[in-house]
């Protein structure tokens, strides 16, 4: 084993910040639109909803501007290689302390299925979840981009759809964390940037 400096500080802290502001997003629009859920009055929910969604915009410029200025998104280039075995591993191995069939490296921090999964998130259901809510924002400005005869409910029910996905992408990437060396492993090594890498790469 060998320890790696793997993952740098703005990733860690764009990683972290992302995930507290998806929680917090998740919860203020439960609140918005549930009326069994009451973190928060319905006004608060809507103004905190609203603002965070506006961090969290901001927060996606910077990361996308950070992978492109550093090289980071050819971590998300797919590969069809070890696919198949990754599969395998997910659905069988892993149950039975098979080895990993990909070993992460610097240059390679993700395996066949993960890019792919990430590569989804950041292409099609973030941008997915962020331009449906601005759309429901924005509202009252339909008319301009000649949207007036878009019904809000369609609007209203993508955004609430993506946002369950996102909820339930993060669920699996939870999970997934404590699938490491030890259940700790990959949270330490996000929280402090080294991880404890094999020396024999694939």
């Amino acid at each position: 084993m060998k320890r790696v400096f793997l993952y740098k500080r703005f990733e860690r802290f764009w990683h972290w910040s992302q995930a507290l502001l998806v929680v917090l997003l998740a919860l203020t629009g439960f609140d918005i639109h549930f009326a069994s859920v009451e973190i928060f009055d319905f006004e608060t929910a809507v103004l905190l909803h609203r603002n965070l969604a506006w961090v969290f915009l901001v927060l996606t410029v910077f990361a996308v501007f950070w992978h492109f200025t550093t090289g980071e998104w050819k971590q998300y280039i797919p590969t069809r290689k070890f696919l198949v075995e990754m599969i395998r591993y997910y659905l069988t191995g892993i149950f039975k302390n098979a080895p990993h069939p990909v070993h992460k490296t610097q240059l390679s921090k993700l395996n066949p299925l993960q890019r792919l999964a990430y590569l989804g998130l950041k292409i099609i259901l973030i941008p997915g979840v962020v331009l449906s809510g601005f759309l429901y924002y924005f509202y009252n400005d339909w008319e301009k981009i000649y949207m007036q005869d878009t019904p809000l409910g369609t609007v209203a029910a993508v955004h609430v759809f993506a946002a369950y996905v996102l909820i339930a992408f993060m669920l699996a990437h939870m999970y997934l964390t404590t699938t490491g060396r030890t259940p700790l492993s990959n949270i330490k090594a996000m929280i402090t940037g080294w991880e404890e890498l094999e020396d024999v790469e694939k």
